[in-house]
C-alpha cells in the first residue's frame, strides 16, 4: 500500500513541475481540424463548461501556478477514480470467491 502512495507522490511532483512546460501548440485533433479547415465548427457556445478550461486552474493569476495546479488536480482525480475502481473490482472479485 505504501508503494501506491509513493507512486502518487512522484506523479504529483511530475504534474506540478512539468505541466507548466507543456506545449502551447494545438493537440493532434485540433491541428487536423485547423489543417482541414473545420476548426470553426467546433467553436461557439459550449454544451458543458469545463471545470478547468485550457488546463489552467481558474482564479489563479500566475499562469505557471495555474497550470501546475490543474496538473495536480487532474492527477488526484485520475488517481482517485483508478483507485476507487480497483477497490471495487477487488471487492467484487473477493465476493465471488
Amino acid at each position: 500500500m505504501k508503494g501506491v502512495y509513493k507512486v502518487l507522490l512522484v506523479a504529483l511532483i511530475v504534474a506540478a513541475v512539468l505541466s507548466p512546460f507543456a506545449s502551447s501548440s494545438p493537440d493532434g485533433l485540433e491541428k487536423v481540424a485547423e489543417d482541414l479547415g473545420f476548426l470553426h465548427k467546433g467553436e461557439g457556445e459550449p454544451v458543458l463548461t469545463a471545470p478547468v478550461p485550457d488546463y489552467a486552474m481558474p482564479g489563479v493569476k500566475n499562469e505557471s501556478v495555474a497550470t501546475a495546479a490543474a496538473g495536480i488536480v487532474g492527477t488526484l482525480l485520475t488517481f482517485g477514480a483508478g483507485y476507487g475502481l480497483a477497490k471495487l473490482v477487488k471487492r467484487k472479485k473477493s465476493e465471488t470467491n
